[in-house]
């Protein structure tokens, strides 16, 4: 069974490429790398053994998209990481993130709906819920306003998604809600590698043990939780990865529900920024140097998962730790900067 990964040389998708080989899927990615290196294909197939199939294509090109689906007729489903994902960066640039993160979304379910039959993951995120009324967060917790142009197309996303799923009996698609996806592979041959300034907080966290930056910057001290900086569900990535196998079996084997379902991926635990930090030192035996600032706008207090829904109905539950992430990001720092 042929499936498409979008993104599939990112941070996530490539993961989840790896855990699709692994279950015997026959993967071809799309990535246009704006965000990503075409030598990440050699990294999964040192993991794997297979070098899946990959076209270079920017999914905003309707007709490219159209090509690729004449060219690759026996895709029977998708699983769509391709989005621009900075949250500061898309309240510069709204348009860009519209453009990208819906044109592609709308264009690729024009050809899979217009198969016999399609399954679909959308890689979906926690900023749908913005700062949740409750804690932790259920699926049944309200969409509230987004925070940015980001959370925004995330949000008209699944609405899209959903629409379709109602008119077309043959689609049928998962809403994957990530909380905060960090770490690497075990074997080291794939991991997080943004380009530019990091977004995240553990990119930032091991560039700066790596000397790469000079200082961390913490981004309050008095919110109202235990230490006074922020909480978040932070999810080992190679965890994250095999939900999405998970999900994809689901649709195939029939097992859904509805033609449209959502699960929350978290580990139903919260680590302060704080928290974080000591860890990070603990497992890898560096001091950091970090400085707490201002507080950062559009951040929300305290965020982690229920993830009860996810374990009962699809049988996944997290098995990594916070050290095993954080200590699998800096053995993936190390490798990448040469360091012994």
């Amino acid at each position: 069974m042929r499936i498409l990964v979008t993104g599939g040389l990112g941070f996530i998708g490539s993961h989840t490429v790896v855990e699709l080989q692994n279950a015997g899927y026959d993967v071809v990615i799309i990535d246009d790398l704006s965000n990503a290196s075409e030598a990440v294909l050699d990294g999964i197939e040192a993991i794997t053994g297979t070098k899946p199939d990959f076209e270079k294509l920017d999914l905003r090109d309707k007709n490219a998209v159209s090509a690729f689906f004449k060219k690759y007729a026996d895709v029977t489903g998708a699983i769509h990481f391709a989005a621009s994902k900075a949250v500061g960066e898309s309240v510069y640039k709204p348009l860009l993130y519209y453009e990208n993160n819906l044109s592609s979304l709308v264009y690729l379910l024009q050809e899979l709906t217009a198969k016999d039959a399609a399954n679909f993951i959308f890689s979906s995120s926690c900023t749908v819920y913005g700062q949740a009324d409750e804690l932790p967060i259920t699926e049944s917790a309200p969409v509230k306003p987004a925070e940015s142009p980001y959370g925004n197309t995330k949000q008209i996303g699944e609405e899209i998604i959903r629409d379709t799923a109602k008119v077309y009996d043959k689609f049928k698609a998962i809403a994957l809600r990530y909380f905060n996806p960090i770490g690497a592979h075990p074997s080291v041959e794939i991991g997080e590698l943004p380009l530019g300034v990091p977004q995240n907080l553990v990119p930032f966290l091991t560039q700066t043990a790596a000397g790469l930056r000079d200082q961390l910057s913490v981004f309050g001290n008095d919110y109202a939780t235990a230490d006074g900086t922020c909480v978040r569900d932070y999810i080992h990535v190679v965890d994250l990865a095999k939900a999405h196998v998970m999900a994809l079996t689901r649709l195939v084997e029939n097992k859904n529900k509805t033609n449209y379902e959502v699960f929350n991926l978290g580990t139903g635990t919260g680590s302060s920024v704080l928290e974080v930090i000591e860890t990070f030192e603990a497992v890898s035996g560096q001091k950091l140097n970090y400085k707490i600032v201002d507080r950062r706008e559009g951040d929300v207090v305290a965020a982690y998962a229920d993830t009860d829904k996810a374990n009962n109905e699809l049988g996944w539950k997290s098995q990594l730790s916070l050290a095993d992430a954080l200590k699998s990001a800096w053995d993936w720092e190390k490798k990448v900067r040469g360091i012994e």
